[in-house]
């Protein structure tokens, strides 16, 4: 069936070489398991008490080196490479034939003992090898590997083989969010779970467009949510009192090396604090993620150093503005003086913005690159902060805070608006500016409201992107580094 598919050379080769075991009743793919004892890492750690002792391990050959009647390899297995001495006397001369026949990118298994070469490498001397799966493509090439960024993202299965350090980062993702998991567990956070497919778009401030689709069976439009928000402040109503959901999102927007449509996020909810408590709960436990996952609370990222072990920055926005632009927003008496600075400063306004949205665009250009050590940004414009209490002080801004180290934001949270008529007139303005050319801006969640009128306690709330938080401590440059299959537009 193979005969009209033009393989390479190499390619054609291994093809061969696999109807060749096929037809001698060798088919590698027939092994239905292997049996094994010891992987690459455990066995180099524990030498002294496994040396001459005898191990059966498996693995992909990364390298092979056939001299007259011995060889040597090396097996890559899940924990890393081990070197593999075969001699034909041990292992049988039909064995030995038919490693002459294997190639880079073979899996094969093997049992001997463990012993130290005269260069003092630890390996396994075989007495017995068996061929367990055949490479019919060709691996990258030992020296210059897979560097192709885009093909590396398409096949991740071969990223992972020949660039090791890349699976090194998807484990400390896995121990980065069972660190998370295990700090609000301890803190008698309850894990829930809530639909991915919603009715109305909500949450996340307003500010995302959604995946539409559409249920057959119910003959209903829906969408995938775009944040973890709501369904889980009803869980707040209905008597939980800290709940959290660690989970996928999913946003029809654009795609650079911090945003990506699906991604994982972490929202939790905390009944009887506000979003001071919140700022000690994401401070204290970005700091013991960090301290449990990487052993310090110093961390380089980029060209940068921060320390997550030093108490975090307090600014609020204005402050922010006031200090990176020489200007102060308190200051500003009206729209029309806000848009006269935004024109002197040369940033684009739209005819929907109001006095908050020109001081974040302020905030966007002038600060935020400038927040290197971690800092909260606190008291942000009521008009970006639909879901947020206002300051009873100063009702012009909200209790809402961001996290934000080296340059980028990694947390949000709100002391959470539990009032149902000040959250009805919140959403009518986001469907005014809806209709005024905001596209990303939330539609009214009637539920919701009901839900708030059956009373939520005074709450604060937290969400922030897992991604970004495993690029952060994995020193990754792209959030497509730390997703294992990112979507691929096809070739």
């Amino acid at each position: 069936m193979d005969e009209f598919i033009d393989y390479s050379e190499q390619e054609q080769v291994r093809r061969e070489k696999l109807v060749a075991l096929q037809e001698a009743g060798n088919d590698p793919f027939g092994q239905i398991k292997y049996d094994v004892s010891h992987r690459s890492a455990e066995i180099k750690e524990n030498f002294a008490s496994l040396e001459n002792e005898n191990v059966s391990i498996a693995g992909r050959i990364m390298s092979r080196r056939i001299m007259g009647k011995a060889a040597f390899c090396d097996i890559q297995d899940s924990q890393g490479r081990i070197q593999v001495y075969i001699r034909k006397d041990a292992v049988g001369e039909e064995a030995f034939s038919a490693f002459n026949t294997y190639d880079i990118g073979d899996i094969m298994g093997l049992s001997g003992s463990v012993f130290k070469t005269k260069m003092d490498e630890v390996s396994v001397r075989a007495n017995n090898i068996v061929l367990l799966a055949k490479s019919l493509q060709v691996p990258p090439e030992k020296f210059h590997g897979l560097k192709d960024q885009d093909l590396r993202y398409r096949r991740r299965y071969v990223d992972l083989i020949v660039n090791p350090e890349v699976k090194d980062v998807f484990v400390k993702r896995t121990a980065i969010i069972k660190a998370m998991r295990e700090f609000l567990d301890n803190r008698n956070y309850l894990e829930v779970e809530t639909p991915l497919l919603q009715t109305v778009s909500s949450g996340a401030g307003g500010s995302a467009r959604p995946f539409n689709t559409h249920h057959n069976t119910l003959d209903l439009d829906m969408c995938l949510r775009i944040a973890l928000e709501l369904p889980l402040k009803r869980l707040i109503v209905g008597g939980f009192e800290r709940v959290y959901e660690l989970s996928r999102c999913f946003r029809n927007e654009g795609v650079s090396i911090r945003h990506y449509p699906e991604f994982t996020m972490l929202e939790l909810y905390e009944a009887y604090t506000d979003y001071h408590g919140m700022m000690e709960l994401t401070e204290s436990m970005f700091r013991e993620v960090a301290k449990k996952v990487l052993g310090t609370t110093t961390i380089t990222y980029g060209e940068h150093e921060m320390d997550l072990g030093k108490p975090f920055e307090r600014l609020t926005m204005v402050d922010a503005v006031k200090r990176y632009a020489n200007v102060d927003f308190d200051a500003v008496e009206n729209l029309e003086q806000a848009k006269e600075l935004a024109k002197a400063h040369n940033i684009h306004v739209e005819n929907w913005h109001s006095k908050g949205h020109i001081l974040e665009l302020f905030f966007d250009e002038y600060a935020e690159k400038n927040l290197i050590q971690p800092t909260f940004i606190l008291d942000y414009p009521i008009e970006i902060s639909y879901l947020t209490k206002k300051k009873p002080d100063n009702p012009e801004y909200t209790e809402r805070f961001e996290l934000f180290i080296g340059g980028r934001e990694y947390a949000n949270s709100y002391t959470e608006l539990n009032d149902p008529v000040d959250q009805r007139q919140r959403f009518e303005y986001q469907n005014q500016m809806r209709e005024a050319g905001d596209e990303e801006a939330s539609a009214i969640d009637e539920d919701f409201i009901l839900a708030l009128e059956y009373g939520m306690p005074p709450t604060g709330g937290m969400g922030m992107g897992v991604d970004r938080f495993v690029m952060l401590l994995t020193n990754s440059a792209s959030i497509r580094d730390v997703i294992l299959f990112p979507t691929m537009k096809p070739v």
